[in-house]
């Protein structure tokens, strides 16, 4: 089918999209070009493009080539972490059983929690082998991973995975994947939860960043401490949408992305309370 054939049944949207950008032959030893793998590298070059802005600006200290490297350092810190995170909170008993699960990235199954500790573990990595502040570091990038983000989700829409809880809200969409070989008339319309986080995880919080960190003069670690807590506040939100993953138990009656969120807040509390420590001790 391809891309854009998405369709309407009994008023409801069909979400089934192609989730190849471009298929390779037949017998290629791989199947092709995904729309979720694109997002990735969608978001880190604007990401890129960010931060070059920024140092024309005088708003970042790193010049072109330092963003580079810096981009390179997240692109592997987000990745391995991403997937370390997805295998060890999401499949953990498979991930044991076997551990080379990891490596197969192309069968999807990516942790943005995890994502977001690997890529705080590549700051801290960059930072001390360029002598740059930690949480200098932690502010610049909070304000140019969104994008990537907001991308993320509408792979996820695209892939029809993730889907939310069966509603008759108007804008409600079916997703087959939901209920395979099924006919479509039994499957029941849901939430496009990834249309909110999208829109709550990316876009808003892109405008939130962005807002603070041209608009105001904030102590170090204080914007990257209320972005993890508006991360996880909004993802909580959305998780109250958004089906719990099949198969996956809850934590405490919590879903795991709601669960893991609170890891989240404790993070941002931790960075904010450090930011005004500094800025205190500076003012003594």
């Amino acid at each position: 089918m391809d891309l854009f054939s998405g369709r309407f049944f009994l008023s409801y949207y069909v979400v089934d999209f192609d989730p190849f950008a471009l298929r390779f032959p037949e017998g290629f030893f791989l199947e092709g070009v995904r729309w979720y793998g694109l997002s990735y590298f969608a978001g880190f070059v604007i990401g890129y493009m960010l931060l070059n802005y920024y140092y024309k600006k005088g708003r970042s200290p790193l010049n072109p080539e330092a963003n580079a490297n810096l981009i390179t350092y997240m692109l592997f810190g987000v990745i391995i972490g991403g997937r370390l995170g997805y295998m060890l909170f999401y499949d953990f008993a498979n991930f044991c059983a076997n551990p080379l699960l990891f490596f197969q990235v192309w069968k999807g199954g990516m942790a943005s929690h995890g994502g977001f500790i690997g890529g705080i573990c590549a700051l801290w990595l960059f930072g001390i082998l360029n002598k740059m502040s930690f949480l200098r570091l932690c502010d610049i990038v909070c304000t140019i991973c969104t994008p990537g983000i907001f991308l993320g989700r509408l792979a996820n829409f695209i892939n029809g995975e993730l889907w939310g809880k069966v509603s008759d809200v108007p804008w409600a969409m079916i997703f087959p994947n939901s209920a395979p070989n099924t006919p479509l008339e039994n499957i029941a319309a849901r939430h496009p939860s990834q249309l909110y986080e999208a829109l709550g995880e990316g876009l808003l919080l892109f405008a939130y960043t962005q807002w603070r960190f041209w608009a105001f003069k904030l102590p170090k670690g204080r914007l990257a401490g209320e972005f993890l807590i508006a991360y996880a506040i909004i993802r909580i939100v959305c998780e109250v949408f958004r089906e719990p993953d099949f198969g996956i138990s809850l934590i405490f009656g919590l879903s795991r992305g709601t669960f893991y969120s609170l890891f989240c807040i404790a993070a941002g509390l931790v960075f904010i309370a450090v930011s005004k420590y500094r800025q205190n001790a500076r003012e003594k």
